[in-house]
């Protein structure tokens, strides 16, 4: 195997010490794999924006994080203006947050800001536009004495997931391989066949499902907590309602598409989120879920056009992106989860 000197980039020593995992003790499951990387790349860097690697839905328009906003200052006035904390999941730079957050003060609610992040970086850039928040770790800390009005976008996507890919009779995990510091996906142990869907169970060879263990137990978790203390939960993300044949990992870098497999932790690593499972996760733990609906019709019903008419013609094109179906619009999906006993959330007619 290459040597890496100390000189070395980050990234080069993460893929090295992979590698050297790998060859120690074999292939490794692509949860590892996309872990292990996702961990590292936002941990060392802010990837939004222009001279990142990807822009999310608040970072191209305002009007995103008010709908947001205002979509939970309705859902709290409608449910009796109970005491709540507002929660959000990896909030990027803050700034959904803070245009939820001018919003939300504007119709009476003020609620203490928890924030669900792990990067340093990340943190830092949140605690210059949220002054007063306090971050967690995970979400097994947040409050429990209060209602939670928890908003998630583009969390889900970038947790890992478990890749099963079918051989000619039986499904198989699939895994990371390494040779000479180059990965690449196989095929590895045979899986019970107990769990996978039956309606797929018979997909011809080489179809891949994948699966995310990790998102469930997060969202069977906060709907516990849901259904416990009072409150809702938003997720945006793009997907899809499954279960689904389907292979979605991919890589972004410098707003391009990349090798997901080429320098772990250069790029960020997501797949497309199955709402469909996370709604069922909801519903098992005692919440109620509504959706998924797409991200241009959630910020139709909120009032995005007139919101943008409000604003002026030069954010026109901010609005297409967020809601026309061939950029954000179709692909982007919503699904909002609330206690038994709360109002039906806005825009999940």
């Amino acid at each position: 195997m290459p040597e890496v000197s100390d000189a070395a980039q980050p990234e080069a020593l993460l893929a090295e010490r992979l590698a050297r995992a790998i060859t120690l003790a074999g292939p490794i499951p692509i949860a590892q794999f996309m872990a292990a990387a996702n961990a590292h790349y936002y941990a060392t860097r802010d990837p939004l924006g222009a001279g990142g690697d990807f822009v999310t839905a608040p970072e191209i328009s305002q009007m995103f994080g008010e709908l947001i906003g205002a979509w939970a200052a309705d859902l709290w006035e409608r449910a009796g203006r109970p005491p709540v904390a507002y929660v959000e999941l990896g909030p990027g730079r803050g700034t959904l947050a803070v245009d939820a957050l001018r919003v939300m003060a504007k119709a009476g609610l003020t609620p203490p800001v928890h924030f669900v992040e792990t990067s340093p970086v990340l943190r830092a850039a949140q605690a210059e536009r949220v002054p007063g928040a306090v971050w967690h770790d995970d979400t097994t800390s947040l409050p429990d004495d209060v209602a939670l009005i928890i908003v998630a976008n583009e969390f889900f996507d970038a947790l890992p997931i478990r890749q099963l890919v079918r051989a000619l009779d039986h499904w198989h995990e699939r895994v990371v391989g390494c040779q000479d510091l180059l990965f690449l996906p196989i095929a590895g142990a045979r899986v019970p066949d107990a769990i996978i869907p039956p309606e797929l169970a018979d997909a011809p060879p080489g179809s891949v499902i994948e699966t995310a263990p990790a998102a469930v137990a997060i969202m069977r978790d906060l709907a516990q907590r849901i259904a416990a203390q009072g409150g809702a939960m938003l997720t945006i993300d793009y997907g899809y309602a499954g279960p689904a044949i389907g292979e979605t990992l991919q890589a972004v870098r410098a707003h391009g598409f990349a090798n997901p497999f080429e320098a772990p932790g250069a790029h960020d690593l997501t797949a497309h989120v199955d709402f469909a499972t996370l709604a069922a996760a909801a519903l098992s733990a005692g919440a109620v879920p509504y959706g998924p609906v797409t991200q241009g019709a959630l910020l139709t019903a909120l009032g995005i056009d007139a919101r943008a008419a409000a604003l002026g013609a030069t954010v026109a094109p901010d609005r297409d992106r967020l809601v026309a179906p061939d950029q954000m619009g179709e692909l982007f999906k919503a699904l909002a989860v609330t206690a038994r006993g709360w109002p039906q959330p806005a825009g999940f007619a």
